[in-house]
């Protein structure tokens, strides 16, 4: 259940894009609010994904349940296209139930994204906050 929420959160999303995403505030580094997941963000031909980086113990047996072993390199974030400059639409996989569901993900700042999600059309809609992971020094 955690994980799912974390996941659900994240059901971000791009837009229609004609190319290759430019640098973006969205790349990088986020985690999830309860620190159980961090994934990268980055460029995959004209879209964004994102695959888990690190994982909790809780997270990843969450994840083993729904079917997804290992969790860390899994694709959480597929096809995500920018629709507006801070405002992507996509595909989120949620691996503790062994869905993908549509969601946005919309910039909030240079620290702050925030991912929306729906299981079944409007009905089950979640949005979380994620943080940027700051670089290791």
């Amino acid at each position: 259940m955690h994980c799912r929420n974390a996941i659900l959160a994240v059901l971000l999303a791009s837009g229609v894009s004609t190319g290759a995403p430019a640098a973006d505030r969205s790349f990088g580094i986020w985690r999830n609010p309860s620190g159980s997941v961090h994934v990268r963000a980055e460029p995959c031909g004209k879209a964004m994904c994102g695959v888990v980086l690190w994982a909790n113990d809780k997270a990843k047996a969450d994840a083993a349940r729904g079917g997804t072993d290992p969790l860390v390199g899994e694709s959480l974030f597929q096809d995500f296209r920018q629709e507006a400059p801070d405002l992507w639409r996509g595909r989120v996989f949620v691996p503790d139930i062994g869905k993908t569901f549509s969601g946005t993900i919309r910039v909030i700042d240079a620290n702050h994204i925030e991912g929306k999600g729906c299981l079944i059309g409007r009905v089950g809609c979640r949005s979380q906050i994620w943080t940027r992971v700051p670089p290791p020094k």
